[in-house]
This record gives structure tokens, C-alpha cells and sequence, in this order.
């Protein structure tokens, strides 16, 4: 690939060497991609996906890497990575991909440390492993599982407090479901939720830094997560078409607007880590404000208790509110967008 498509620069070298040193340890300076008008590369750009489950699609069949313990990691076959890469291709703009190490479940955390998966059925590698020196180009999301998002969501469902493969517990399971709001907003929920988001945020910060160190000339694109709750939430006491389960099941009406607000708090830190840091970002929330949980024919988002197209051991499984197929395509337009852009520069 020419040199001349991925240039460096200083721009806040000292201060990022500085973070760098600081967050890493015995890491030695990086440097990082420049803005600079080019064309799209010629070559296929060498590329890795990583992320959670709305990366890996959890719910989408049918699941890759079946054979192997992988297979725990719900991939889709063909999850956003995959569409948006088709997508690319399209515009003659190609993407040798080196590795999708995307997997449901996956904390910030396990960018640099090895996942446990369900069942005891196995780990899989620390997510950074993927990366190599001639890597390009690195995308993806992570942040909802560390701020804890599932134990949000049973902290306000007494239907998904009950056994599932949802993981996690209710931040606190004393308090009843139906008190949920005012748990969040009392000194004890809000102190924990604040603790959350400043948790995702540092270790955000610390997976980019790592992208930089163990691809040094990658872009780096972290993906938002997908809006859950519509502005108007009385769309969520609607069935949607075919379905018996309300789209956010037993979650009371006046949680609901609490609920998209962490959301968009999380996709909100998100956003402020990946500019400090120099990446791009893909804000999804504000794209699919009409293609919610709550509506109808038009979701992107499968219900929490909706079957998704997997079964396990002939247990259908629920969605648990992740992008379904149109809910994939969108994440897919948006992500390849965003990508020419940043190849484009």
C-alpha cells in the first residue's frame, strides 16, 4: 500500500505518548493517522473487526465457527462487518480482513484480556490479538456490557430477573422491579450508574490506546450502539406484528425514558472518548430514532423477550433488544460510510 495514503503526524504526539505511558506501562510511542486529501486505496486494506454482541449480531443466523468455541460467541455469518464490507465493495473499495474477533458478552476489558464464555464452554483471546503491524484499519464497538447494561434492564423486568442466558444480576435485587426510575435517580443507583459510565470511559481509553500501540498506522472507528426507546414511548405498549410480548416486556412505562437516557449517555461517552483520542466515531443512537425496539413493522431492534432466529439445545432464544436484520443492514450502511469517509481523507 503507498506510504503516502497513511501519514502520520504530531498533532498531540506528547500528550498521547504521555497517556500512553501512563495507561500501558512499558509501551513505547505510537504514531497515528493524519487527515490528508487522498482516494480511497487501490489495495485491500488490511482490517479488523472486534466487539460485543451487537458487533458479532447475537440473534442473526446462522452462527459461525459452530465447530469450535467460538461458536459461544453468537457471530452471525453474516453479522455488520460482513454487509458493510460487501457494501465497500460495491464502491471498489476492498477490505482484506484480517479478523473478526467479535463476540458476545465481551467487556471493554477483554479488548486485552482473555473472555470466559457461557457454560464454562470455554475462552477465547484478549480481542487485541487480532491487531498486526500492517493492520489499517480497526472498527467496532464495545462499552455496553461493562457499563452493565443487562443488570440495568433486570433491575427494571421482573421477567428477565427470571432464569435466562441474559447475563448479569440486578444492580440491586432487594429493590422491586417496578421502582426501577426511582432507584436510578436515588443517591445509591445514581452513584452507581456514574461509577459505570466513568468505568467504560477509562477502559474505552485504554483499548484505543492499545489499537494505536499494536497497529500504529490503523484508523481507528468505534461504532455507537443503535437507539433502544423511541421519544415517543408510549409506541412501547403497542405488540408489534405477530408478537405476544410487549417490545420492552414488563419494563415500566415511566423507566422507559430513563432507560434511553443511559443510553445515550453511554453512546454519548463513547463519542467523547473515541475524539479524545484521535478516532472516529459512528453515531448510530441518532440514526435509528424510527426503527426502535418499539416500532412495529419498521424495529431494527428485536424485542427483549422476541424470539431471534437461534436455538440452543431446541431452546428458542430471545432477542434481549439487539439489532435484527434490518437493525444489522442499518449499522452496516452506516458503519461503510463511514469508512469510505475515513479511507477517503
Amino acid at each position: 500500500m503507498p506510504s503516502a495514503m497513511w501519514k502520520t503526524t504530531t498533532v498531540s504526539r506528547a500528550r498521547r505518548l504521555t497517556a500512553a505511558a501512563v495507561a500501558l506501562g512499558s509501551f513505547l510511542a505510537f504514531a497515528v493517522p493524519a487527515g490528508g486529501a487522498a482516494a480511497a486505496p487501490a489495495d485491500p486494506v488490511p482490517t479488523v473487526f472486534f466487539g460485543d454482541s451487537y458487533t458479532a449480531n447475537f440473534g442473526i443466523g446462522p452462527v459461525k465457527n459452530t465447530d469450535s468455541e467460538r461458536g459461544w460467541c453468537f457471530q452471525a455469518g453474516k453479522n455488520y462487518p460482513v454487509v458493510a464490507t460487501e457494501h465497500l465493495a460495491e464502491k471498489n473499495i476492498s477490505l482484506e480482513v484480517q479478523a473478526d474477533v467479535s463476540c458476545s458478552g465481551a467487556l471493554v476489558e477483554h479488548f486485552w484480556k482473555e473472555q470466559e464464555l457461557l457454560f464454562g464452554a470455554g475462552k477465547v483471546p484478549a480481542q487485541q490479538d487480532a491487531l498486526k503491524d500492517d493492520t489499517r484499519l480497526v472498527v467496532g464497538g464495545l462499552g455496553g456490557n461493562t457499563l452493565g447494561f443487562s443488570s440495568i434492564l433486570k433491575q427494571c423486568s421482573d421477567k428477565l430477573r427470571e432464569p435466562s442466558l441474559l447475563p448479569g444480576e440486578p444492580v440491586d435485587p432487594d429493590k422491586p422491579a417496578g421502582e426501577c426510575r426511582d432507584f436510578f435517580e436515588s443517591e445509591d443507583g445514581k452513584a452507581w450508574l456514574d461509577y459505570k459510565i466513568e468505568q467504560t470511559e477509562a477502559d474505552l481509553d485504554q483499548a484505543l490506546m492499545r489499537m494505536s500501540y499494536f497497529a500504529p498506522d490503523a484508523e481507528r472507528v468505534l461504532v455507537g450502539y443503535p437507539r433502544l426507546v423511541p421519544k415517543d414511548t408510549t409506541k412501547c405498549q403497542t405488540l408489534a406484528p405477530g408478537q405476544t410480548e410487549l417490545p420492552l416486556a414488563d419494563i415500566p412505562q415511566d423507566a422507559l425514558p430513563l432507560l434511553d437516557q443511559i443510553q445515550k449517555r453511554l453512546n454519548d461517552a463513547m463519542k467523547k472518548t473515541a475524539e479524545d483520542n484521535g478516532a472516529d466515531y459512528v453515531n448510530l443512537y441518532d440514526r435509528t430514532g424510527t426503527n426502535t425496539a418499539c416500532d412495529g413493522a419498521n424495529r431494527g431492534i428485536g424485542g427483549l423477550l422476541e424470539t431471534s432466529q437461534l436455538d440452543l439445545f431446541g431452546t428458542k432464544i430471545p432477542w434481549y433488544a439487539h439489532p435484527n436484520e434490518k437493525g444489522r443492514d442499518l449499522q452496516a450502511k452506516h458503519v461503510a460510510t463511514k469508512i469510505e469517509e475515513v479511507l477517503n481523507r
